[in-house]
């Protein structure tokens, strides 16, 4: 297992057909690498009590949610996952509020839209092939 200090996490909400990010305040914060057969990693947040009621409908509920988190320096790209509440603890005026997911690639999302829009265009077969390797020299330059 592999542990990072968790810098920031925003929860990623749909309202209205819009996306928006929360950012939750943290006081401390850890990401963990299970590095286990399903690819988990375990998220503890240490915040403020005044997140209770909203952790807590969230666990109740079992919500299945997207956060964006930045690990080790504030400098970094987030990283996406996709995780659920799984445990909640009161400690003082604070609480935990322990996540379990899977990480989004994100590249491969990118790979699929490319993909998908070439199809769309028409491409199809070696041309696809080209077109699609021709794109993806270009945006790398």
């Amino acid at each position: 297992m592999k542990t990072f200090k968790l810098i920031s996490m925003d929860i990623v909400e749909e309202k209205n057909e819009d996306i928006t990010q929360r950012r939750i305040k943290l006081q401390d914060g850890l990401i963990i690498n299970r590095e286990d057969d399903h690819g988990r990693w375990v998220i503890e947040a240490f915040v403020d009590e005044s997140y209770t009621d909203f952790f807590r409908t969230m666990h109740e509920n079992e919500e299945e949610i997207i956060v964006q988190v930045k690990i080790t320096k504030p400098s970094n790209r987030p990283a996406t996952f996709m995780v659920k509440p799984i445990d909640i603890n009161m400690i003082g005026e604070a609480m935990n509020v322990i996540f379990m997911g899977t990480i989004v690639d994100r590249q491969q999302e990118q790979v699929e839209r490319v993909l998908k829009q070439l199809l769309d265009e028409g491409f199809q077969g070696e041309d696809l092939l080209e077109e699609f390797k021709k794109r993806g020299n270009e945006s790398k330059a």
